[in-house]
């Protein structure tokens, strides 16, 4: 039987049909303290039938990597019919991406496939200089059947705390519904818990905070399950706010080191026309006060927004989170909404008191109205903003921006998630916004699904838009390539902005242009897993170089 064992980079994606390039032999990984370094080990065994071995790491790292199997997951839609040629296949079927535990004892060798193991280390203060990693694959009769080793460089440096902001909307409804608890039970709680830990872990360091259930993907006159943090008593014309939950969600995820918060939006999705779903005790039953049939211009939700959005914030002041908070409005309206969203901006105002508004608005024409104090442009829809230089600029992608720009459909090359970072760091934007870090619900939430067999929403939006990690068991999340690509490109923003404090902005553009080979734009950029080691490379080297 022939056994063959490769280490390659994070950035591959492993097909089963499909001899993995891009070997790492020879090539020293780096990185600094505080860093997750990441690579794979592919490996394929020529065999009648399938066979099982187990996995033995030596080295001196052998006791700081932790090692998982990377999964195939289903894919009906993995790109939507516009698209572009740079996408790894284009055709329903599986495709690599949840990383998911293994125990070394039991490795699962697949007649004639190609499979891969993810490795991870996290490096820490102690671990400093070249440290080796031997990998010995043992098969079913205890016969060591390969071996292959690599060393990684650990500098003894910290890199300065992440300062871009990065928000993935958190779906708690999502999590009650997957696991079948009560919505802000003590399972809840902890559910939540370990799922914003890993979300602060993995560089996203703001989070949409669900004052009330947000209105966000729901069908007109439908409603998603209720996940409202405050709550309300009608008393006569007056209402009473109980901010107690709120408070708690705000410290739980400070506590897992998200700084940032976004108030979920307080109009429906698409044109602000309606209120959101608003739940509130009166004459001692809970029922909903507001929802879809509520004209977001009626004087009763606008008496009621009003007398929240000062008591909230009153407490956002006493918390002292002022300058940490945003607010939403509505989420991606187009330029025949304008008049419609100027309206409900003209109606918050008042009541904000310098809280910035900030949505996903792709036209020019609703910053320069001045409705809108930070606009998030989708990253196709960027240059107009670019070419006013706009202060303070965002960005954003979902499901409609397959062709060109960058994205993290299954599909694509895990480079092209990766190079956000570099995109980001040379046009010097200061957040990144995604709709989905875990949305396990069909397009317009009609139902439920499981994320472990559906994918793609329903066949709605192309696998890899709506969630990024997995709800695995006992309530705790399993990671993606994806979410590993995007922690990446954080990882890198923080590299150029220490070795740009080091030197200048203009000679890590410097280093990034030479990297590539070739200008970066929006639509052109370089995503091969050598241009990122080599960048890295370099960059990792300098610093190392002016700091000792």
């Amino acid at each position: 039987m022939d056994y063959k064992f490769k280490l390659i980079s994070s950035l591959n994606k492993v097909f089963p049909g499909v001899e993995p390039g891009e070997e790492l032999e020879g090539i020293t990984l780096s990185g600094f303290w505080g860093e997750t370094i990441s690579l794979q080990c592919a490996y394929r065994a020529d065999s009648l039938y399938t066979g099982y071995g187990r996995l033995v790491v030596n080295g001196s790292l052998k006791d700081a990597v932790r090692i998982r199997e990377v999964k195939l997951m289903p894919s009906v839609l993995p790109c939507n019919g516009e698209c572009d040629g740079h996408y790894l296949s284009k055709e329903p079927g599986l495709y690599p991406d949840l990383i998911s535990s293994i125990s070394p004892e039991r490795i699962t060798y697949i007649p004639r496939q190609w499979h891969a193991l993810w490795i991870d280390l996290e490096a820490e203060e102690g671990m400093e200089g070249k440290q080796d990693l031997i990998l010995q694959f043992y098969n079913e009769e205890q016969i060591l059947v390969g071996e292959v080793r690599t060393e990684i460089c650990i500098y003894p440096i910290h890199l300065k705390p992440q300062t871009c902001f990065h928000t993935e909307w958190f779906h708690c409804d999502c999590l009650a519904d997957y696991y079948q608890v009560e919505p802000w039970s003590v399972p809840h709680w902890e559910i939540m818990r370990n799922f914003i830990t890993l979300y602060g872990k993995r560089g996203m360091n703001m989070i949409l905070a669900p004052a009330f259930t947000p209105p966000l993907d729901t069908a007109i006159g439908e409603e998603r399950t209720t996940v409202q943090l405050v709550d309300v008593k009608v008393m006569g014309g007056k209402y009473i706010f109980s901010f107690e939950k709120l408070y708690a969600f705000f410290q739980m995820c400070m506590e897992c080191g998200v700084k940032y918060f976004e108030i979920a939006h307080l109009f429906t999705q698409w044109g602000a026309k309606s209120a959101p779903k608003v739940m509130a005790e009166k004459d001692g039953t809970l029922v909903r006060i507001f929802g879809w049939e509520t004209d977001s211009q009626s004087f009763a939700y606008q008496e009621f927004l009003g007398q929240f959005l000062d008591a909230l914030v009153l407490r956002l002041d006493e918390w002292n989170l002022r300058g940490r908070v945003f607010f939403h409005l509505s989420d991606e309206p187009e330029e025949k909404d304008l008049e419609m969203y100027r309206k409900v901006r003209e109606s918050v105002s008042a009541h904000l008191k310098g809280y910035p508004i900030m949505d996903a608005v792709s036209r020019y024409a609703f910053y320069e109205s001045g409705v809108v104090d930070k606009p998030v442009p989708a990253v196709d829809h960027l240059e107009p903003f670019l070419k006013h230089q706009v202060p303070g600029l965002w960005t954003y992608y979902c499901t409609a921006q397959g062709k060109d720009v960058t994205n993290r459909f299954f599909a694509m090359p895990s480079g092209r998630t990766r190079i956000l970072g570099v995109q980001m760091y040379q046009y010097g934007l200061e957040g990144f916004l995604h709709w989905g870090f875990n949305f396990y619900n069909s397009q317009y939430s009609l139902s439920h699904i499981n994320p472990f067999q559906v994918t793609d929403a329903g066949a709605a939006f192309p696998s890899g838009d709506a969630f990024l990690v997995y709800p695995g068991e006992d309530g705790c999340p399993e990671e993606s390539l994806r979410l590993m690509a995007l922690s990446q490109a954080m990882q890198d923003i923080r590299a150029f902005q220490m070795l740009e404090e080091l030197t200048s902005r203009e000679y890590v553009m410097d280093l990034i242009r030479m990297a590539a080979e070739e200008p970066i734009t929006l639509v052109s950029y370089p995503y091969s897993s050598q241009f990122f080691q080599k960048l890295r490379e370099i960059v990792n080297k300098e610093i190392a170089d002016r700091k000792f």
